[in-house]
């Protein structure tokens, strides 16, 4: 009997002893946090897809937190998020922030791009790479259509569509995983309210484009010579738009020979460069 009070006492004096050494540990290695810092991680959506350029939620509240980031940085949460975070910091103006979504340059699908064999592979565009022509099709600076983009999308925003890669724009939140999963790197964030977009990314010259895809850009500069903003210029061989310049007025798909240019504008400005 006296074995078992003597023990019970001992582990009860060495728990004690666990306790205010603890306590003690904890006080003097205790890490400071910011009040702000975790009343910003609690607006922020908490999808830690890294768009924002910090490593998820935790590592951009701390950013801002200490001023090192914009109220405004993260994409995912919008105008809306960043307003929450504006009161928090105490901020009065939130900062202009233009939307963005992903787009796909390339348009080349089943009915454009011809094939060169039959792909049984896995479906994974990262894994057809190593395969010769990185897939079946003919292009090799096209869209390979096997969905690596897709299943780096937590959204639901983009989806194969004919053998191509379609951006959802309204589901689109610009967090960017897709333009990272592209090995070809045919996904650009551009402006929501772009209009003007290329759809093509090859880099070949025009005889050779318009044998492997009839929707190619063929480098004829057509593009260039209608534009009266400078604000679409050649960079290789595609024509590439400068979204801060670019009026949306349409001149330049107009005159496509190939209409790789998507413009709304098209039929507005028909009569007036025919």
């Amino acid at each position: 009997m006296t074995a078992i009070v003597i023990a019970t006492v001992t582990v009860g004096i060495v728990g004690i002893l666990i306790g205010v050494l603890l306590g003690i540990a904890s006080e003097v290695f205790k890490v400071e946090v910011d009040e702000k810092e975790i009343q910003v991680r609690e607006a922020l959506p908490g999808n830690n897809c890294g768009a924002c350029g910090y490593p998820g939620c935790d590592g951009l509240a701390k950013a801002i937190a200490s001023g090192e980031a914009k109220v405004n940085q993260c994409p995912v949460g919008g105008q809306p998020v960043a307003a929450k975070i504006a009161v928090i910091m105490g901020v009065d103006d939130v900062g202009a922030s233009e939307k963005k979504v992903a787009f796909v340059k390339c348009k080349g699908n089943c009915n454009y791009t011809k094939k060169l064999y039959t792909y049984s592979g896995l479906h994974d565009c990262n894994g057809a790479m190593v395969v010769p022509g990185a897939g079946g099709k003919s292009c090799e600076y096209g869209c390979m259509g096997y969905g690596s983009c897709v299943k780096a999308c937590e959204f639901d925003s983009i989806h194969i569509v004919d053998g191509i890669a379609l951006v959802d724009k309204e589901k689109c939140v610009a967090c960017g995983k897709c333009v990272s999963a592209c090995p070809k790197k045919l996904i650009d964030m551009v402006p929501y309210k772009a209009k003007t977009l290329v759809q093509c990314n090859s880099q070949d010259k025009g005889k050779t484009v318009k044998d492997k895809c009839s929707v190619g850009c063929i480098g004829c500069t057509m593009c260039v010579k209608q534009c009266q903003d400078d604000a679409i210029h050649m960079v290789g061989n595609v024509a590439l738009v400068d979204y801060s310049k670019c009026i949306e007025c349409g001149r330049c798909a107009m005159k496509c020979p190939t209409k790789v240019i998507i413009s709304d504008k098209l039929v507005t400005v028909e009569q007036e460069i025919a």
